[in-house]
Parts: C-alpha cells; structure tokens; sequence
C-alpha cells in the first residue's frame, strides 16, 4: 500500500521528461516524505540540491551509538513508452505495478512501513536510523554527492550504510566508475560539388572511433585485477552534418568509459584526451561530461556475510552504477541492496514483486533490531 502511494506520485527526472511525465522532478515527492516523516517521529531535514529538487534526510534516535544509513533516490525515468498507467500502483498478482516501483521506490516503501509498524509498537530501532531520500541518480547522482557532504559536514561516523537498488535482496559490493567523455572535431564548410575546398570533419572523425573501439579491445584483453573485470570503452553517440550537399565543418564523438577499482577517473579522462589528439585528422578538442571511480569494498566482512544470509544470497557485485560511486569513505561499510530485479527497471512495464518487499521489511528488521 505504501508504495502503491508512492508509485502515484510522479518523480520524474526532468531531463527524461515528456508529455505523460506530470510535474517534472521529485518536489512533490518530497513534499509528502517530509510530511509522512515527521508524522512517523522523525527528525526532517531538507536540503535542495538542484532547484526545486530537495533531498529530504530523516532521522530516527536508536537505543545505542551505532548508525545505520539508507539511501534511496526519488527519481525516475522517463515513462514515454510504458505501455500500462505509469503512476497506476496497481497491486495485482502478486506484484505493484509502475515507474518507480522497483527503482527504487519499493525501499522507500518498506522503510514508510517499518517505521510506521514500529512506532505502533513503541518501538525504538537499535541503531541510530538516517534515511535519506534523494535526487538526480538517474542522470548525474548530484543528490548523493550532497547527501555525502551533509554526512560530513555533520560529522557523522556512519557504520552502515546501504544504498538502494534492485539486487533481489542480495548485498552489491563493487560496481565499475566511469568517465564520459564528448569529443568536437573542427573542420571547415564548403559546397559538396567541391570537397577538395573544406576539412569533413567526419571523414576526419573515423579514425578517431576506430582508435576508441581498438583501446576498448585492449583493455578487454587486460588480465583483471579485481572483481569487477576489465574496463570497457564504448562509441554511443556521433553527430555530424548539416546537409546532404554540404561538407560537414564538425561532428562529435561521445563514448562511456566504465573504469576499475585503482583506476582515477581523471587521468583516464586525460589519456582518452590525448588518444583523440593523437588519431584524430582535424583539430579536436575533448569535454569531460562526467567523473565517478569505481565501488568496490571487502565482500567477507561480517555484516555482508549477515546480509547475505539473510537475504540467501551470496555477495557479488552488479553491471549497473549507483549512488555508491559518491560513498567512498563515508561508511565503515556500503553495500547496494534492494527488492527486485534491475531486469524489471526502465522498460515498458515495471513492477515489483510483494514477496520482495516482505524479503526486505524481514532483513531491514533485523538489521534495524525491531520486530516488524
């Protein structure tokens, strides 16, 4: 019921957002986790992150000294293309249907019902609780990265923390960095009937995209060195041309690097940079669109093994980024873990099963020290 709730309320990412979209962005959102926190007996800050796009953190006191953290960001994609009501919440068969209902607003749901089924019960969790409801994961994670300098600048000596994602309730330790990267050629325009008088900065971009698909297969070929694999560099998007009769004076090459543990996202930005130079046939020059090292921490510690025997499920790690990316030292320990499949996420229908949501409200009990 509480997600249902939840899925009813558009949250949207405004870069993703279209006609059947509602009101862009996780405001309204917001608005009513500030209000449902408080009525359950928290502690509500706020804190806006992009214009009208608030984080909302909620604090519950514990019976001890130990912080226990959970991080689940408010927007979604976009629904141009579902093919059932996106903000229905239906509950059918076994499962809540809509945006967001498994990414990752199924964990905010059972958080909302454990609390609430706690404060019924006068119940205490035994760690101090922080949960923090954030913006922007689907495009830049600029609200985690706020929820770590309010972490810090409160000082704050977080143990664990989780950060929500669908895992099927197993614990996530490591996932790839990235470093995205645009690269515009300049060339110089003239009439088609005579090439020979401009520079095609498309026919100057080709060896370039073959230079980025070479280094990718290089690095395919790389011995791993953690569990997360090799790097991989992919070619995505290429603009160029503005008629059919003209030569084309610029084209872009926009590729995703995903990056390794012990790799700084920007000296690989800096070595991209210097392969276009180097294999590119006009003058090029590279913008860095985005930055994030890899998530990678020990998979046998104790509370990774209790989770995952909780969950009946053995640690690993995921092909997909998240917020852990900004979480580097704000936690003795981080693991990504949520209900429901990443499978079920950003496609024409998305739902979740309600015996995963109990499969969490189980593990977050006993993590949390209450009875749910």
């Amino acid at each position: 019921e509480w997600l249902g709730r939840l899925v009813q309320i558009p949250s949207v990412a405004p870069d993703q957002a279209g006609p059947r979209a509602g009101a862009p962005g996780e405001a309204r959102l917001a608005g009513e986790l500030v209000n449902w926190f408080r009525e359950l007996g928290g502690e509500v800050f706020t804190e806006e992150v992009l214009p009208n796009r608030p984080n909302v953190y909620g604090l519950w006191r514990g019976r001890s000294d130990r912080w226990a953290a959970v991080d689940a960001h408010m927007d979604t994609v976009g629904v141009e293309q579902m093919t059932d009501d996106p903000f229905g919440g239906r509950i059918q068969n076994g499962r809540v249907y809509g945006r967001g209902a498994v990414d990752t607003k199924a964990t905010l749901a059972v958080v909302l019902a454990l609390v609430e089924s706690a404060q019924q019960a006068g119940q205490n969790p035994e760690p101090n609780l922080l949960v923090a409801a954030t913006v922007d994961e689907e495009v830049e994670t600029r609200g985690a990265s706020a929820f770590a300098r309010w972490v810090r600048g409160r000082q704050l000596a977080l143990d664990q923390l989780v950060v929500a994602e669908p895992t099927r309730c197993g614990p996530v330790y490591g996932h790839k960095g990235l470093s995205r990267l645009e690269f515009q050629v300049a060339g110089k325009s003239t009439h088609s009937s005579q090439p020979q008088l401009g520079q095609n900065a498309v026919v100057a971009a080709a060896p370039l995209v073959l230079a980025l698909e070479e280094e990718h297969q290089r690095l395919l070929a790389l011995p791993s060195q953690t569990p997360l694999g090799p790097g991989t560099l992919t070619v995505s998007i290429i603009h160029g041309g503005q008629g059919i009769n003209v030569v084309p004076d610029a084209c872009s090459v926009s590729i995703d690097r995903r990056l390794v543990a012990g790799e700084v996202p920007a000296e690989i930005s800096a070595s991209l940079a210097d392969l276009a130079q180097r294999s590119c046939l006009l003058p090029v020059a590279a913008k860095v669109l985005y930055e994030k090292p890899a998530f990678l921490q020990p998979p046998d510690t104790p509370w990774i093994r209790q989770l995952a025997e909780w969950s009946g499920r053995k640690p690993t790690i995921a092909p997909f980024g998240t917020n852990a990316w900004n979480y580097e030292g704000l936690a003795r320990e981080c693991v990504v873990l949520g209900p429901g499949s990443i499978d079920q996420a950003h496609g024409d229908e998305e739902w979740v099963e309600i015996a995963e949501l109990e499969k969490l409200a189980d593990i977050y009990s006993r993590w949390w020290g209450i009875r749910s």
